[in-house]
């Protein structure tokens, strides 16, 4: 239906009235209801009522809407809101709208403090429940009201109603520029908000400005410090509590991994970034005095989170200590890929974060491990915090990073010096102590099975060694000092050793109830004790080279030990050969040897059967005693040739006894070379002797015994008169001329130093001693002519000798 214009007849109605809308007195509004006006229709909104906020009259109860409108928006104003309006940024009012209650009130440009908000919470307490009833029933009302009036008819434009149909509409005029609006500040509690908000970078912009208000407020001076009197100086203090615990929660969140909620991405860090570069260009601002050095803690607080990172992943991890350094590295590896995947390129340059964590990390593993090392730890836990220190960390877990990266060089030691140097002093003393009691017992359950019948392996070279390797192989890898340390320890307990061990087979050499032994059991044993010398003496010498220059006392002690055990035993063993072959020997040099070679056969089979059992030794003594047997048998071999058992009449028996000896020499020297015998030198002895023998012109005899004494430096005249006396030359002059050679090779060797044992030979063959002729013209006087022309009486012994048994001499 449509409305009527104003003073025409107004159809009556026959509609009810609702008793909440009669109205007694039409001149009297009634509570709760909009005034009647006479020019208007009731339904009808009032013009502008819509588009016009500002200029609202009273309601029909007395109360004023601008008071209502500014209760309601304080009705729903929470802790952090600004305005009243939906949607609106809370850092931009002043937009040409109405401001807020507390806005109106402060004026543009000031900053709402705590205080404020304060007061609001308490209205908002006793105004909230009431405004908002009064509200929903206002809402109500005015819906019922509209029910009945339809939709809202057209208006007509502003430019239909100046411009009259079919004229052109004229310019519009031009646009004034609007005056610059004044931004509004935040309030302390809504700074509060950015923060808890993650909002990082605005809270500090914020949080800056309200710092360069209180500065302005102090009269312009340097800021002070945080400690300063006002209540705004205690907003910024706490401001600033508040954003560094966001910051630090986000340090540590961010190592953890992207979490499910907001501030652990890299949008996060990059505003942690954003914040340090700000407050490090306004700590420039401040002053040394008043810098909060916010870039300093951000390090300490990276510090504080890869700490408690690190003491996470230890505890769990098993194995002991190695264990734990293992899941520190893995951590390590594991946050430091975070680091340089994720978390730096977040951050601006300028900053260094990889450096930061690095260092950081490095720091917190300096701690634990320097807490490790100062508790008791047992030697392999020792060993392990050593090898971990000084090559695990350094080549898996530097040597994976940019040490470019690092803005100030290389990083620290993980632990001092004076820390390292008493782990390794610890280390030295506890394998000083456990080796030499090992050691020990190692010989002493050895030793208790040297006596048994039953013929079992020894393997006491091999648990020595054993004993011995595990540290000086680990030392080394933990680093070259601790290396030459550990050999020189290691070279003094060997040393010791040794020197037990050789008391010990003396002890059993001479031990009576060894000898009941059976003899290939008491070989056996022998040959076992012999065998340890050379892997024993090559780990001296190894000890040795690695050790520095103060363990060759300890070498030679070593060496020594293991020289007379060798050669106590070498001993034995021939002893116990020469023993049977002692009855071969005496058929030497006799009549029947120079028709039949059966005694030296015997000596060449007996030796080549017995040298079977001797190939179990090792090669070095095996050389060594093969050496000496061949030296030996030769010597056996001269020695009834210079006691004089044979002598030669003439020179066909000279020649027959110096092939014989060729023929012996050339057998023997066949024997030795097969056993392997390395004592070359000894195979031209005879032959030098059979020279002797069969050469008839006295140059020639000076000749070779010239060349004699040259190859055997201890041969001495008493043996080339021996010789002579064999060979039946008794020209004194002869002889003389012969001897002469002797004496002056002597005499040119008098300051030379005798050879050694391995090398004497001559000197292991005594001889007769030597005749005196005398003068005895009363005597000789008395005696027949036919007995003075007797070769025997030309030489008369010394002193009188014991009657010998008469044994038949050989006569050529």
């Amino acid at each position: 239906m449509g409305w009527t214009a104003p003073g025409a007849k107004v159809p009556t109605c026959k509609m009810p009235i609702p008793k909440s809308l009669r109205v007694t007195d039409s001149k009297v509004p009634r509570a709760g209801t909009l005034p009647l006006r006479s020019s208007r229709n009731p339904f009808e909104e009032a013009p502008g009522l819509e588009e016009e906020h500002g200029e609202l009259g009273p309601l029909p109860n007395g109360t004023s809407c601008h008071r209502r409108a500014t209760l309601e928006k304080l009705a729903g104003l929470g802790p952090f809101r600004l305005g009243w309006t939906t949607g609106r940024r809370t850092d931009s009012p002043g937009d040409g709208q109405p401001r807020s209650f507390l806005g109106r009130v402060l004026g543009p440009g000031i900053r709402r403090s705590s205080a404020d908000f304060g007061l609001l919470a308490r209205f908002q307490g006793t105004r909230a429940h009431g405004d908002e009833e009064a509200g929903d029933t206002a809402a109500r009302r005015l819906a019922f009201l509209r029910l009945g009036r339809g939709p809202k008819p057209r208006r007509a434009s502003l430019a239909e109603r100046v411009v009259p149909a079919g004229e052109a509409a004229p310019e519009p005029p031009p646009k004034v520029p609007e005056p610059l609006k004044m931004k509004e500040p935040l309030s302390v509690l809504e700074i509060l908000s950015l923060i808890q908000q993650r909002e990082l970078a605005r809270a500090d912009e914020h949080i800056l400005e309200l710092e360069a208000e209180e500065l302005a407020s102090s009269g312009g001076g340097a800021p002070g410090p945080p400690q300063a009197e006002g209540r705004r100086a205690r907003d910024v203090a706490l401001l600033y509590e508040a954003l560094q615990r966001e910051l630090w929660a986000l340090v540590r969140e961010t190592l953890a991994g992207p979490g499910p909620g907001e501030g652990a991405g890299a949008g996060a860090v990059a505003q942690l970034g954003q914040v340090l570069v700000q407050e490090e260009a306004a700590d420039g601002r401040r002053g040394p005095g008043a810098a909060r050095k916010l870039r300093a803690r951000w390090a300490e607080a990276v510090a504080r989170a890869a700490r408690e990172r690190l003491e996470a992943a230890a505890p769990g991890a098993p194995g002991g200590l190695a264990g734990q350094l293992e899941a520190l590295r893995a951590r390590l590896l594991e946050d430091m890929a975070v680091v340089r995947g994720r978390l730096a390129p977040a951050y601006p340059a300028g900053l260094g974060a990889f450096g930061v964590y690095l260092r950081g990390y490095h720091s917190a593993l300096a701690e634990w491990l320097g807490a490790s090392a100062r508790r008791r730890l047992p030697l392999a836990d020792r060993y392990a915090l050593l090898y971990w220190h000084n090559q695990v960390y350094p080549r898996e877990v530097l040597g994976l990073v940019d040490m470019v990266a690092l803005e100030n060089g290389e990083l620290g030691p993980l632990l001092s010096p004076g820390t390292l140097r008493g782990l390794e002093d610890e280390c030295v003393t506890d394998v000083k102590a456990q080796t030499r009691a090992a050691l020990l017992r190692v010989l002493q359950e050895d030793e208790e099975h040297w006596g048994d019948l039953e013929d079992r392996p020894g393997s006491l070279a091999q648990d020595v060694c054993e004993l011995l390797e595990e540290h000086t192989e680990r030392a080394p890898r933990i680093s070259q000092e601790l290396g030459e340390r550990m050999a020189h320890c290691c070279l003094g307990g060997l040393a010791e050793f040794l020197q037990s061990f050789q008391q010990r087979v003396e002890r059993f050499h001479e031990n009576p109830g060894i000898r009941e032994l059976p003899s290939d059991t008491y070989i056996s044993r022998t040959i076992a004790l012999v065998n340890c010398g050379p892997p024993l003496r090559a780990l001296a010498e190894r000890l040795a080279r690695v050790g520095p220059p103060e363990s060759e006392p300890a070498r030679e002690a070593s060496a020594s030990a293991l020289d007379r055990v060798t050669r106590l035993c070498h001993r034995v063993l021939a002893d116990l050969l020469f023993q049977e072959l002692q009855p071969h020997f005496n058929k030497l040099m006799r009549r029947k040897w120079l028709s039949s070679p059966e005694a030296l056969d015997s000596i060449v089979g007996t030796l080549g059967a017995q040298a079977l059992a001797l190939r179990r030794m090792q090669d070095e003594p095996y050389q060594t005693l093969v050496a000496e047997l061949h030296r030996r048998a030769l010597v056996e071999y001269v020695r009834p040739l210079l006691r004089g058992r044979l002598r030669c009449r003439s020179a066909r028996t000279r020649s027959r006894m110096a092939g014989r000896l060729r023929e012996d020499a050339a057998q023997l020297q066949r024997l030795f070379r097969r056993l392997e015998s390395q004592a070359s030198w000894l195979d031209a002895v005879v032959p030098h002797l059979a020279e002797v023998l069969q050469l008839e012109d006295t140059p020639s005899i000076q000749v070779e015994v010239a060349v004699l004494v040259r190859d055997y430096p201890d041969i001495r005249r008493k043996h080339v008169a021996a010789l002579l006396d064999i060979r039946g030359l008794h020209s004194t002059a002869a002889r003389q001329e012969i001897l002469a050679v002797a004496r002056d090779l002597e005499l040119s060797e008098g300051g030379a130093l005798p050879p050694s044992r391995d090398h004497a030979f001559f000197a292991d063959i005594p001889v007769p001693r030597p005749a005196f002729c005398l003068g005895l013209p009363l005597v000789l006087g008395r005696l027949p002519l036919s007995r003075l022309a007797r070769p025997s009486l030309a030489c008369l012994p010394l002193r009188a000798r014991p009657p010998l048994p008469r044994r038949p001499r050989a006569q050529c």
